[in-house]
Order: structure tokens, then sequence, then C-alpha cells
């Protein structure tokens, strides 16, 4: 529960954590921010984690509609996992009907697609349509809100605590810029097929048209997401992403006196860390959901220190958090001493995901290295490198291990995880 766990929280801009180090460059970009609504921010390359700027990243803040980035990020777990899919239809509950604006106006009873109901969180901002999505993943706002706290632990969020799938206010819903930045740069590495729609610029729902609130996007070259928030205890927040050559950064900002201001800054924050990306002076990198040090597999030759993705408990199934050694649990695989292993193929209808990739050579590599590294399975996995068309017409490659039993299934997840590894358990 929200308030038992948080029963210490904070007043707004009250910073609780034991602060690591931070760069003091380039303050002359604050100018434009309230610091007393509890400014902070970081940048970091989306493809390294390396740390370009921070500000007070580690102190705690109210996400506000920030909040939407992991409904979001469990709608597209959902979906790759084939729990949803994008035509699908959801029934609108009357407690998703009864939330505050901004909403899309849903009515009680009546039924959503699930596209609409994403493009409704992304571009309205919509929280009867984001409520929408956790009562039917989670069963209800907070069984969801459950979920969510339970993934931002998996990516590495160790400060962050979410109440509810909205950002509506809660005193003991927080953040911080830290962790909003991994959650970012998660939803671009781990769903580069889903991440596209942070780029729509408007959507029309019953013959109403829905301008994207993130307005930056319109005129900051490269911005292509992702999400903005507001609440008063907050300020004005953002979570920006753009591009520019080859590197790509996610950068944050809490605390704007105004949704201008904030946007300029983010501005000023982003043409600076552009000029600075190429300097060697900022070693610090994101820790993965092992630890410092840890990589998440990559489509690049380099290693790449990022949170991994990591399947959450959904209450009629999914995959299942080991509370066991991940080690333990594939021993338990093995055939008793003395026994001949199965080598027979088909052995289940489940499978796990190990990654989603631009070259199907490297999708397959990683597939071997797996099988590989693993012994002991009472039955022979069949490697899978499914072809799929990402969003803007991008073509990429799911690499896949199928034909397991849900057991083997979810302790060869548990154990990649454990390991600092990204996997989905996929169903049948």
């Amino acid at each position: 529960m929200c308030l038992a766990v948080l029963a210490l929280a904070l007043s707004p801009g009250e910073a609780l954590a034991k602060k690591r180090p931070h760069h003091h460059g380039h303050h002359h970009v604050h100018a434009a921010v309230d610091r007393s609504a509890g400014y902070a921010d970081i940048v970091i390359d989306a493809e390294s984690g390396e740390i370009i700027h921070e500000t007070n990243s580690d102190d705690l803040r109210h996400p506000a509609s920030l909040t939407k980035m992991m409904t979001l990020y469990l709608t597209f777990q959902a979906l790759e996992s084939e729990r949803l899919t994008l035509g699908e239809y959801l029934r609108v509950s009357e407690n998703a009907s009864y939330q505050s604006p901004s909403k899309l106006g849903l009515r009680a009873g009546q039924r959503i697609r699930v596209e609409d109901a994403i493009l409704g969180v992304i571009t309205e901002s919509a929280n009867d349509a984001a409520v929408v999505l956790a009562e039917n993943l989670g069963g209800s706002e907070s069984a969801f809100a459950e979920m969510m706290t339970r993934q931002a632990r998996a990516l590495g969020m160790t400060r962050t605590r979410f109440c509810n799938p909205s950002g509506l206010p809660n005193p003991y819903q927080v953040t911080t810029a830290h962790d909003m930045a991994i959650l970012g740069a998660a939803l671009i590495n781990h769903y580069p097929e889903y991440y596209p729609y942070f780029s729509h610029d408007s959507f029309a729902y019953a013959g109403i048209y829905h301008h994207n609130h993130n307005h930056l996007m319109d005129r900051y070259d490269g911005m292509d997401g992702i999400k903005t928030g507001y609440i008063r205890t907050s300020g004005f927040n953002l979570v920006a992403s753009a591009k520019r050559g080859d590197t790509r950064l996610v950068a944050v900002v809490f605390g704007g006196r105004s949704a201008i201001a904030r946007d300029n800054h983010m501005a000023q924050l982003l043409d600076q860390s552009f000029a600075d990306a190429d300097d060697d002076t900022h070693p610090q990198h994101f820790a993965s959901a092992k630890g410092e040090g840890d990589s998440a597999d990559s489509d690049s030759e380099g290693e790449v220190v990022l949170p991994a993705k990591v399947a959450v408990v959904f209450p009629s199934g999914g995959a299942s958090e080991e509370q066991a050694s991940s080690s333990q649990a594939l021993q338990e695989l093995a055939p008793a001493a003395g026994q001949p292993k199965q080598t027979r193929a088909g052995g289940g209808t489940w499978g796990v995901q190990i990654g989603a990739y631009s070259n199907p050579a490297i999708g397959r590599q990683a597939l071997t290295s797996l099988v590989s590294s693993i012994s002991g399975l009472p039955s022979k996995p069949d490697p899978q490198v499914q072809r799929f068309a990402a969003g803007g017409g991008t073509v990429m490659y799911r690499a896949r291990l199928m034909s397991l039993d849900k057991k083997t299934a979810q302790a060869i997840c548990s154990y990649l995880v454990q390991h600092g590894k990204s996997c989905l358990t996929v169903e049948p």
C-alpha cells in the first residue's frame, strides 16, 4: 500500500535520498526555472546510459502525468506478450468515467480500442483512458499501481512509488528525475515498435481533435517524444527524447514555473547536452536491474548499461516473480543424476523473448549463446527469429526461445533478469 510504505513521505521538494555526486556544469541554463517548485533535471545518452548533466536528480518529486509513462510501459509489455492486441476493445468502468480532466470523456459501459486508449493517454494525457488500461490489466487501480511499483523496482527505479495510473495528486506517489530517465530510456530501448506512438502530433476520437500536450516536439529539431506532466505541488515537468545524428538523449526537467518556461529550458538543456555528448568527462552510468556494471542485451556491438526488461505478474497469469534463487530454479529443471535428458522439441507451448533487433543475425546469435549457456533443460527448445513491422514502417526481429513449458520459461526469464539481461515470457 502507498500509505504504509511511504509513511515518511515528503513534503514537495524535500529530498530524503542520500545523493550521489553530480555534475555542476551548465547552471546558466537554469534561469528560466522556478526553483521554489522543486527543481531537478538530468540528461543522459539513451544508448550508453552516460549522464551528461544532472541537478538534484535523486531528490523526491511528484511525477504528475509522467506517471502515465509506466502505465504505457506495462501496456506495451502486455501487447508484446499478446495479453492485449491493439484492436481489442476494453470496457470503461464508472470509476474510469469519473476521472478528473484531462480526459477523453469516456462513458461508463462503453468500450474503447486499446490503440485509442494509448493515443488518448499520449496526446490528451487522458486520465480516464489511463484508468481503463489499468483496470483491464490489473483488475483495479490499486492492484495496477502495485504492479507499476514492482516494475519500477525491476528497472532500477529505486526511489519511485506509484499509487495510481494517471498521476492525479497523491502525496505518497513520488519519483526522481533519475528514475524517470531510466523509464524514458526503457520505453525507447525495450519497446522500439511502440515508442513511435509518442511522436503522434494529434489524435481524433469521437469527433474531437486532441493535440499532443508536448508542444516542444513541434519546434525542437530531432525531438520525437515523450511526456509532459503538471500538478501544483510539482510544477511543470517534462521527459523528452531527441536524436541528432547517432546520438539520442533522454532529458528530464521537474519544476518549471510554466509550460513555456519549462519547454524553453528543456531546449537549452538539450542544446548544451548535444554539444557535450562527445565529452569523455561524464563517467557515471545508470545501473541495470542487477547493479552497476551489468549490461542488458543490445543491438550494438559495444557494452550498454541500461535497465533490463522484466515481465510483471498479472492477476490472471503471465510471468511469475521467482522468490527463490533463479539459478536454483534452473537447477530444479535438470533431470536427476543418471537420468537422460530429453532432447525432443515441442516440450511446451510457452516461450521467452530475449530481445527485439534490427538485424536478424544478431537475434540468432543471441539465441545460440543462450541455448549453449543453459544445460539440463527437460526438452529441446525451438529458437525463433520472428519478423514484425514496428512503428513508422520499421522492420524488427524478435528473438524467442519457444517450445518450453511454463515452469521452464519462467525459470529462464528469472535467471536472465537476475543477471541483468532482458527477458519477457511468451504465453500460449
